[in-house]
């Protein structure tokens, strides 16, 4: 149901509200909107608590606007059913922990989109096409799901990798080492970004202290001072130290805004230059690589059992 028709119907949900209220003059007439209108979502159903405006959305519905943030939508048909996918598992895992059928949008952190956003990320005139090709994978996919051993998973996925996604912990057995040499030919693979001395020493020490108490380094530690402990399998950072003090790769990747983890660091003009490959944290399936798959004629189901190993797709 395109999201035009729900305003419809809320607006005419509003007539019998209207009418209960007046005739009992109590909440319960508030309180018997909010459940007619929670059983016309549908078996699933998100609840979008936005204050005056918040309503009950269909989980499948809901899935059109949500998948359409998170992935390109000029994207192959297929690698769209896959993220559609993805996102499905990862809110019916959020109400099967909450022992629910329906869960708060903001229990979720994710938003679902009003049309104007759309609008400006799409234009106007590629709006009708995008949402109709989303929605297209959304209902091509209805109710289907990964799981591992009969669970749902943790649906990791990311814009593109350093060339291999990354192993996965005793909680994510599914996340293993697969190449991605598509995201290698990637225009926008690797980056590189400058920062003076105090730039980057006072970015780093805005890094939220560590067990052991308050972690500060000094521009005078820079860049002598930096030493990569430990990389993954991947080639991401694992442990950096600089001075005397330890940080994860993903606390300098968050703390300067780079692109990923997986970065190499040497001086510069500038100061230091971070050489930076891949776009997000490497877990699950890369989108870029997805989508290059799909061009050679995978399928979502191709893709998703390259991604994440040993899973099955149910509903």
């Amino acid at each position: 149901m395109n999201r035009r028709f729900l305003w419809a119907a809320a607006a005419l949900a509003a007539g019998p509200y209207l009418g209960t209220m007046a005739w009992t003059g109590t909440v319960r007439g508030e309180e018997a909107f909010y459940e007619q209108q929670q059983s016309a979502a549908g078996k699933y159903s998100v609840w979008l608590d936005r204050g005056a405006g918040s309503y009950y959305m269909d989980m499948e519905e809901y899935l059109t606007g949500v998948t359409a943030m998170q992935i390109p939508a000029d994207y192959e048909p297929e690698t769209l059913k896959a993220q559609a996918i993805i996102a499905r598992t990862y809110i019916r895992r959020q109400m099967e922990a909450a022992g629910t059928s329906e869960i708060a949008e903001s229990a979720l952190d994710l938003d679902y989109p009003e049309q104007k956003q759309l609008k400006e990320m799409w234009g106007s005139a590629a709006f009708p096409a995008y949402f109709e090709k989303v929605e297209e994978a959304v209902k091509a996919t209805e109710g289907q799901l990964l799981t591992y051993e009969g669970e749902l998973i943790d649906p990791m996925f990311f814009r593109l990798s350093a060339g291999m996604t990354r192993q996965g912990d005793f909680l994510h057995p599914y996340f293993q080492n697969v190449d991605c040499p598509e995201d290698m030919e990637a225009a926008d693979f690797e980056e590189t970004m400058n920062f003076s001395y105090g730039e980057a020493a006072a970015a780093i020490n805005s890094i939220p202290e560590g067990d052991a108490g308050p972690r500060q380094v000094s521009p005078q530690d820079l860049p002598e001072g930096i030493q990569i402990i430990s990389r993954d399998t991947a080639g991401y950072v694992e442990e950096i130290q600089i001075g005397n003090v330890v940080f994860t790769g993903e606390e300098i990747q968050y703390a300067l805004g780079l692109s990923s983890s997986c970065f190499s660091v040497g001086a510069s003009e500038e100061g230091l230059r971070f050489a930076v490959k891949g776009k997000g944290h490497g877990y699950g399936l890369s989108q870029h690589a997805a989508n290059e798959k799909a061009r050679a004629g995978w399928t979502a189901e191709d893709i998703l059992g390259y991604f994440y190993k040993n899973i099955s797709i149910s509903e």
